[in-house]
């Protein structure tokens, strides 16, 4: 079967992710090469998924390497080299030192070496000196502030960014944001318009011009900058859009199997693989797999259409080459074509699996309440729903997701109805859960109403409820959603077009300040008070780039709304995408749940 990478293609991507992803590799091999002969690298489970995006496992093992991830129990390797790469995290700095008390009492001689990842953090290392193993240590640094996903998607791979700032006050995720996107700049020259909206952009903006202060990104060696403009914008200003379901075929493939850095695992007989029964197989899901480029950013219902007529037309062909003489290059254009053959049998049996669940009567009525809940014109109808599915105990994660969504479209509820869907919760899911709720409270994501809700203003002047959304044919980024248009592309395209200015009322209705600044002299850059002319070329022809940084996480289907609005006609700049972590409705509500004990 024909293999996806699982490293994505770089090649066609508006910016040099290439080189990006080449210089973490060397600075990763670089660690390698420091310590001679063979060696156990022991790595952070959650960095892992990273790492198989940077480099081939093969590549490490030319370097004598044997590969471990790091647990609390004892580390089995008959190797005395010793390579910890880790992220700054406290439980990981009791996990290392209490595998270097286990080997200390068994008399084992080892050369230990930590490396953090982005970078070191004082904390971390008086962990490892009050457990008295710092001074065996050798400390260094592997600054990977991101990884790239795809040609035009960059992850920061910070969790929680949301729950850590809103719930905790923890402020430290957006230094490291700034940090990334001046490392950018260092590769594409400075970015002379940064446009931000929410509490973190804003102080993530003020951090780039402090870093530009002290480690200057020379602009002038560089010409034009490869960035035209920078839109910063923070997942509180929508909290709308990941609690919708997505209905792209990327977007479901992640609300229902989640897609983990850039893969899907599922069992091995629903990918076509027959001889591997009840075995799991990870599939990458990237811009290699040319038809599944093809399909992602579509509405679902029009992708079984797509897959349909594929095969139909192969069909078709191979009647036409059994029954009739052809020629040499008649006969290569269809091995060509066959080529893609394990590729399009992968999808129609992934397609295939997917509407066993599309078409349940349960997601069908869960769109509709979503569909009802953004319109907000029937919040009896609503309460009494999600009332119900308490009672029937349906999955606590999934009522919280369509909860939050009435809460914010509400601007919290009624004391009285707050009061009760509280207390029908507890009693419902059990009392340990009540720490999760303090954490939507404090997040402003489940509260009181304590003013009128102006969500009705902000649909209505951003028109984000679409009747009549055509999905095969879209004209509008609605068709994301079956109808509705999220409101975090509406500001992203705003924002592209005409800056802030013209918008000022929407933004102040939204959480969060606003700030637009422009940094640096670029006289031949485009204004930056408005970004659709046609004028939007760097000096080679290719069209200039607008960077949309999501803090606190983006979905698919916003991604594949942007890679729409980049495709229109009179759109003069390319889009980028880069942001904290990828999410779905799900993993964002499970982000705020507090893990008792």
């Amino acid at each position: 079967m024909a293999k996806v990478s699982q490293i994505p293609n770089l090649d066609n991507s508006p910016l040099n992710l290439r080189s990006l992803r080449e210089q973490s590799q060397r600075e990763l091999v670089n660690i390698l090469k420091n310590v001679r002969g063979k060696k156990c690298l022991v790595i952070d489970p959650k960095l892992s998924g990273s790492l198989s995006l940077i480099i081939q496992t093969s590549v490490l093992m030319e370097y004598g390497v044997e590969l471990r991830h790091l647990s609390a129990d004892p580390l089995e390797t008959d190797i005395s080299k010793i390579i910890y790469l880790v992220r700054s995290q406290f439980e990981l700095m009791k996990f290392i030192s209490s595998q270097v008390h286990n080997d200390i009492s068994k008399g084992l001689q080892r050369e230990y070496h930590v490396y953090f990842v982005p970078r070191r953090e004082v904390v971390c290392e008086k962990v490892l000196e009050e457990e008295k193993v710092h001074h065996l240590m050798t400390i260094g640094e592997y600054p990977l502030y991101m990884v790239p996903f795809d040609e035009d998607v960059i992850s920061f791979e910070l969790d929680c960014v949301n729950k850590e700032f809103q719930v905790d006050g923890d402020t430290s995720s957006l230094w490291h944001i700034a940090k990334a996107i001046h490392k950018l700049e260092s590769f594409s020259g400075l970015i002379p318009n940064v446009r931000a909206k929410g509490r973190c952009s804003v102080r993530v903006a003020d951090i780039l011009t402090r870093m530009q202060t002290e480690e200057p990104v020379n602009s002038h060696d560089m010409g034009i900058p490869e960035i035209n403009t920078v839109i910063l914008l923070d997942r509180e200003v929508d909290m709308v859009t990941p609690m919708c379901s997505q209905l792209t075929y990327e977007g479901l493939i992640d609300e229902f199997f989640h897609i983990n850095n850039g893969s899907v695992e599922l069992d091995a007989s629903i990918l076509g693989a027959q001889q591997q029964e009840g075995k799991k197989m990870k599939h990458p899901l990237n811009s290699s797999d040319k038809l599944f480029k093809e399909t992602r950013d579509l509405n679902f219902e029009v992708v079984v259409q797509v897959l349909r007529q594929k095969a139909t037309s192969m069909k078709e062909d191979y009647a036409e080459m059994t029954s009739t003489n052809q020629s040499v290059s008649e006969l290569k254009d269809f091995v060509k074509k066959l080529n893609s053959l394990p590729e399009m049998t992968r999808h129609i049996n992934l397609a295939q699996h997917l509407t066993t669940f599309t078409s349940k009567q349960s997601f069908l009525a869960r769109l509709n309440m979503e569909h009802t809940i953004v319109e907000a014109e029937s919040y009896d109808i609503c309460f009494e729903h999600i009332e119900e599915l308490i009672h029937k105990q349906e999955p606590l994660i999934s009522v919280l997701r369509l909860l939050i969504l009435f809460s914010v479209t509400n601007s919290g509820l009624p004391k009285k109805h707050f009061d009760y869907l509280r207390r029908e919760l507890l009693h419902s899911y059990g009392f340990e859960h009540i720490a999760t709720l303090n954490n939507l409270e404090k997040a402003g994501l489940l509260r009181k109403q304590e003013s009128k809700s102006n969500w009705l203003t902000v649909k209505r002047a951003l028109q984000l409820v679409v009747e009549d959304t055509d999905t095969a044919n879209p004209n509008d980024i609605s068709y994301v959603f079956s109808g509705y248009a999220p409101l975090s592309i509406r500001l992203v395209h705003h924002a592209i077009r005409s800056g802030w200015r013209p918008m000022e009322e929407i933004l102040r209705l939204l959480p969060g300040p606003h700030s637009e600044t422009k940094r640096g002299g670029f006289p031949h850059s485009a204004s930056s008070e408005s970004m659709s002319v046609a004028g939007g070329r760097v000096a080679d022809g290719r069209r200039s780039l607008v960077l949309v940084v999501f803090i606190g996480g983006v979905t698919f289907a916003e991604i594949a709304a942007l890679r729409f609005l980049s495709a229109q006609e009179g759109m003069a700049y390319d889009v980028m995408v880069a942001t904290t972590k990828m999410i779905s409705g799900n993993s964002l509500t499970e982000s705020y749940v507090e893990k008792l004990g």
